[in-house]
């Protein structure tokens, strides 16, 4: 009895001496709570880094968006297919109602692990097509969540980029590409089944969300398992990778790749070092080969190795299955450290490899194993602790109360590893209640849910999409747009067909431009829109060649617009008077020139008979009549001043002659703002309407008007037609109604109208305001598509317009805001791509160069309609160099210089 209890008391100092032994050995992998609190903020950091958009591309932890930010309503019906990908394949049908599941698992062998990955995808349709035949729902479409386990970035739900591949997987070809693009095309490849791939998940989001089913408190996933990794909920304000700030969405965190950039390197050991050097991707996913399950079998050998080596255990004996990666599996680790027969499992499995194994090497084994999972657990607690940390931050609360939602072979089969990790979180967040839920269901349930939602979602996106078809123009319909607006150019220059023509192509008698002698003080009106210019514009010659511009904006209030002719110019007469006692001239008489923005025949250079109003002008007794003459009335009324109206000139025009002055290449003007018109040199022995063939003349397109004979009927939508209807001159300038910035904000009010009716936006609700015509400016389309804070801006514009609005409902307000806006810059392309080619046709030259001068609102102040343009007219017109010259003086200058010109010539007829 004495001899057994020595033998009893030997043994436990022996194994206690052992366990010292390999403590002092191993003293760098037994990390302290300060060491872990230093950890926990080292990823903190990094977290933060992710999120930044300046900070991102440098990042180890790359915090990837996932787009999963709305949680199950309740709608989700029918069957949801869901697929997970790791090492296996788990295919399972879905009924979400009783979120009831069958499910299969299939094989991934390591050949197709790591050859192409053509053939990946192909054996994965296969199992999937397997899969359905066993189900029998092999006609059904079914809405498919595919949880890809792997770091990738994603820009929508249903699109996810592989950026490198993880645990063991090496297949080539995928890296860089959209992974639901390569299913689909091995899907497509067999063709003996369709499937709708609704929502790609990593298999850590799904986890989350398969927890948080049951409990609404879980805003975190975790996995330890082959490999490892964490989601959680962060608030959208500090996601700087995507637009917005309303709400949260999930992070895919990708944390395995913490330490990368090499700041854990004083807590990697040189078995850290040896795994990585021996992996399949060396000096990445570092973090993960600290702390997961693919490794950690293979860390514990190394130390056995390497104790062996030195004599420490196994007498030093080595074997070649001692020596072979791999041979000592995580599975091992899980099963020494069973309290009850840990040891003997420990001798089972060195036995295996070849050992003869003494009592003290499997307690040294053991130990062994106990330090490498304790070590993993808390690395895995210290970061966990970093997301916790920051979502307790952001709630603003004094305590936190919440779930992890966690998965992984480690977690689950390892008999220690989930108490040590919830035990060290605990210690190193005590202001936190934090509850652990373990996944029974795996990732795919929550791939499911996410997809069931995403199917609800796509459904009215794809309503969305198919109203918004028609105003997304193709390359065919613009050179058709092109085409048409070069033929109707023919007509309204033609004798025989003018009168019919849509465009007037009206003569301006502008057939001279600045040659640099002109010099004097002129006047110039500009009339164009709601406000109204006058200016006085210096001119010199010479050497010191400049113009100099002194100017006051007038606005006509809209009594005045709708009023009586003689009221409107009586209002300007008046705004003259008092610029000119403002500029101390009210007793000079100037040369005037009259920017009149408005269609007008022109049969002098100083008379213009209006043809009609447009741009909200409705002013009687004026249409048919010459404008000169009506100034030339209203002045003599007042009988305070008098002027010498030189010229009448078309803002159009004025703006070409602007950028004329500093570009002896410019032979066209284009104005898109509140109205919009183009103008161009054409040759006088095309313009039928005016007698003469030789030289050039400028003529005013009026093409606001293109179309008022049906012949964009099949371009204009239902959306075009509303405008048109409810407008003040309905059936005329109806090109004009489709780009410019007069009618832009009410196509894109009308398209709101129209999906909140059908239940697409704004959950049904349309308010009152919204059902006010022209409250919706078009000034709001350059400010929502104006930066990255643009859904700032929509959400302010749309609590302006009494709508209470989602994340999710301004996204779909800024797209229809770029639909509109492209489509008018398209157009407006289109049209201009005729005119060029019109000129470089009439010159008889393969090449064209040529300079347009713009002015406008919409094209001055909108972020992207300028360019657009520009690209529109370069695909649409490859023979003609054009340059665009932005005029910075508006069109007043431009009348100035057509009196100047006027006066030289006027004055050189003289002598």
């Amino acid at each position: 009895m004495i001899a057994s209890h020595l033998l009893a008391y030997f043994f436990t100092e022996l194994s206690h001496d052992q366990v010292q032994r390999v403590d002092k050995y191993l003293y760098h992998m037994r990390l302290s709570d300060e060491t872990l609190q230093d950890v926990s903020a080292r990823f903190r950091k990094e977290m933060e880094k992710g999120l930044g958009v300046d900070t991102n591309p440098t990042a180890s932890v790359k915090m990837l968006p996932t787009f999963v930010r709305s949680t199950p309503d309740g709608t989700g019906k029918g069957l949801i297919e869901a697929l997970c990908s790791g090492s296996w394949l788990e295919f399972r049908r879905s009924a979400l109602e009783r979120v009831e599941m069958e499910n299969q698992i299939y094989a991934i062998p390591e050949d197709l692990m790591r050859g192409s990955g053509g053939q990946l995808f192909d054996h994965i349709a296969e199992c999937l097509a397997s899969f359905m035949d066993q189900l029998q729902i092999k006609d059904q479409k079914l809405p498919l969540g595919f949880t890809f386990s792997f770091p990738c970035y994603q820009t929508k739900l249903d699109e996810s980029i592989l950026v490198t591949w993880t645990k063991g997987f090496k297949s080539s070809g995928v890296e860089g590409r959209d992974v639901v693009s390569l299913l689909r095309k091995s899907i497509r490849k067999r063709g003996d089944f369709d499937i709708d791939i609704v929502a790609v998940v990593n298999d850590t989001v799904g986890t989350m969300m398969t927890c948080g089913y049951d409990d609404q408190n879980c805003e975190v996933g975790l996995i330890i398992g082959t490999g490892s990794n964490a989601c959680y909920m962060e608030e959208m304000r500090h996601i700087d990778l995507v637009e917005g700030d309303e709400g949260r969405m999930c992070i895919n965190m990708e944390w395995g790749a913490f330490g990368d950039d090499g700041i854990l390197n004083d807590i990697r050991t040189q078995f850290d070092r040896d795994i990585d050097m021996g992996s399949l991707n060396p000096g990445k996913q570092l973090f993960e080969k600290m702390i997961s399950g693919m490794y950690m079998g293979e860390l514990v050998r190394l130390i056995l190795v390497k104790m062996a080596k030195e004599h420490l255990l196994f007498g030093g004996t080595l074997t070649s299955d001692f020596l072979t990666t791999g041979h000592f599996e995580t599975r091992y680790v899980s099963a020494i450290e069973k309290e009850k027969d840990g040891l003997l499992i420990a001798h089972e499995v060195l036995t295996k490899l070849g050992l003869d194994p003494s009592h003290e090497d499997c307690v040294a084994t053991q130990r062994i194993c106990e330090i490498v999972s304790t070590r993993s657990a808390n690395l895995c607690g210290a970061a966990l602790a970093a997301v916790l940390r920051r979502i307790k931050e952001s709630k603003g609360v004094d305590r936190l109360r919440s779930t992890v939602g966690v998965d992984g072979t480690v977690y689950k089969k390892h008999p220690h590893f989930a108490r040590r990790l919830h035990k060290v979180v605990r210690r190193l967040l005590p202001d936190c209640d934090i509850r652990f839920a373990r996944s029974e269901d795996g990732s795919g349930k929550g791939a499911a849910m996410v997809t069931a939602v995403a199917y609800r979602l796509a459904a009215q996106h794809k309503a969305r999409q198919e109203i918004l078809e028609p105003l997304r123009l193709s390359h065919e319909q613009l050179l058709e747009v092109k085409e048409r607006m070069k033929q109707e150019m023919e007509m309204g220059l033609a004798k025989e067909t003018h009168d019919e023509a849509t465009l007037k192509m009206l003569p301006t008698y502008v057939c001279a431009t600045p040659d640099g002698t002109e010099k004097g003080d002129f006047l110039a009106l500009d009339l164009g829109g709601t406000n109204f210019r006058v200016l006085l514009v210096r001119i010199r010659n010479g050497m010191r060649r400049s113009v100099e511009m002194h100017h006051k904006i007038y606005t006509i209030p809209l009594d005045i617009m709708q009023g009586t002719g003689e009221e409107l110019f009586d209002h300007i007469v008046h705004c003259i008077s008092d610029f000119l006692e403002y500029m101390g001239m009210k007793g000079v008489s100037l040369p005037l020139g009259f920017t009149f923005s408005f269609p007008c025949y022109q049969n002098s250079l100083d008379e213009g008979i209006l043809v009609n109003w447009t741009k909200g002008f409705k002013a009687s007794g004026c249409e048919g009549e010459d404008v000169v003459g009506l100034l030339k009335d209203a002045i003599h009324r007042r009988e305070e001043f008098d002027l010498d109206v030189v010229a009448v000139v078309n803002d159009t025009v004025g703006t070409m002659m602007t950028c004329g002055y500093e570009d002896p290449f410019c032979e066209v003007g284009l104005i898109v703002g509140t109205g919009s018109n183009a103008c161009y040199m054409e040759e006088m022995k095309n313009v039928e309407t005016v007698e003469g063939d030789e030289g050039r003349m400028c003529i005013n397109m009026e093409w606001g008007a293109f179309g008022d004979n049906g012949c964009l009927d099949d371009f204009r939508t239902e959306f075009d037609v509303l405008v048109d209807e409810h407008s003040l001159n309905p059936g005329k300038q109806r090109f004009e109604k489709m780009i410019s910035g007069m009618y832009l904000g009410e196509i894109v009010r009308n398209i709101l109208i129209h999906f909140t009716k059908r239940g697409l936006l704004f959950r049904g609700q349309i308010s009152e305001r919204l059902k006010t015509r022209g409250i919706f400016e078009t000034k709001f389309l350059s400010q929502i598509e104006s930066d990255r804070l643009a859904l700032l801006q929509v959400r302010s514009i749309l609590q302006h317009l009494g709508l209470e609005s989602t994340c999710d409902d301004s996204i779909i307000v800024k797209e229809v805001c770029t639909v509109i806006a492209r489509r008018a810059a398209q157009l407006c392309g289109a049209g201009m791509a005729a005119v060029v080619d019109k000129i470089r046709e009439n010159r008889g030259l393969d090449f064209l160069k040529v300079t347009v001068g713009v002015d406008g609102t919409l094209y001055k102040l909108h972020p992207h309609f300028s360019s657009v343009m520009h690209e529109t007219v370069k695909q649409l017109s490859p023979k003609c160099e054009v340059t665009f010259l932005q005029s910075e003086d508006g069109s007043g200058k431009g009348a100035a210089l057509i009196t100047a010109v006027a006066c030289r010539i006027r004055e050189a007829g003289q002598h």
